[in-house]
């Protein structure tokens, strides 16, 4: 016999220890903490739910596609499914990690929502170029119930002019480039709405933009619980994080440690 516990059973075992202690208090005879407990409706059956691809591109920033992909992931029925241009791992901004791409947008032809995500200047100007890219989530946009993108995925979505004329929001730094350069007006909240595109800020806005589109898509009781489940409760130690707030040499450091932590 093993010591040795997975996430799975320790989650498993916190429901039974729940479950006992339901039964042991007076009153709740009727309390069962088990899956069968779950309204049917809130249940996940594989597949059956919204299909959304998140695609992936060399240079990415890591947490913009898997902030995400952690909470639409929970979305009852769910599929999330990485994509690239090819199948096979695809390297972030600073080379340091890769995530494997399922499928090649050539075996992609239609999905519920579509995630783009941003990435470092060198991914971010490839994939604005990348004509195969672009006519890739053009196609899939006319179909997608939710169109989405997370920190300089934005910039991708105007080069595909599906920005056109709206409100948007980027990374705090590429603000100025996507509304002088592009016919955006930009908008420097967490995330923004226009139709049925969905722009977030910076890296870990994406969550924030995820956990807003899993209550469109599934209502705000999924919604809330979705983020009680991933204990999205951030309190970070400095505060610095807007940089509405933030002095020149602090967002002078900020840049100059991303880029120097990119290839």
């Amino acid at each position: 016999m093993t010591n040795r516990a997975t996430r799975r059973t320790l989650l498993r075992g916190g429901v039974a220890t729940a479950a006992l202690t339901a039964a042991a208090l007076p009153g709740t005879a009727h309390a069962h903490a088990h899956t069968d407990a779950l309204p049917v409706e809130t249940r996940r059956p594989g597949g059956t739910g919204p299909k959304i691809g998140i695609l992936l591109f060399d240079g990415f920033s890591v947490l913009d596609p898997t902030g995400p992909a952690d909470v639409l992931s929970r979305l009852p029925g769910a599929t999330v499914t990485m994509i690239a241009e090819q199948r096979g791992p695809v390297r972030t901004d600073t080379g340091d990690v890769r995530l494997v791409a399922e499928r090649s947008i050539a075996e992609v032809d239609r999905l519920d929502v579509l995630l783009v995500p941003g990435g470092g200047n060198r991914g971010t100007i490839a994939a604005m170029q990348n004509q195969a890219l672009l006519d890739w989530i053009r196609r899939i946009h006319r179909h997608t119930r939710w169109t989405t993108s997370v920190c300089t995925g934005s910039l991708v979505l105007a080069s595909a002019g599906l920005l056109t004329g709206r409100r948007a929001t980027t990374y705090w730094a590429s603000g100025e480039y996507l509304s002088t350069h592009f016919d955006v007006t930009y908008v420097a909240e967490r995330y923004v709405r226009s139709g049925k595109i969905i722009t977030a800020a910076g890296v870990s806005a994406g969550i924030d933009m995820s956990l807003y589109l899993a209550s469109l898509i599934a209502g705000d009781t999924v919604g809330k619980a979705i983020e009680l489940a991933v204990e999205y409760d951030p309190r970070p130690p400095f505060g610095t994080g807007d940089a509405a707030k933030a002095d020149p040499a602090l967002k002078e450091l900020a840049l100059r440690l991303l880029a120097d932590s990119q290839i």
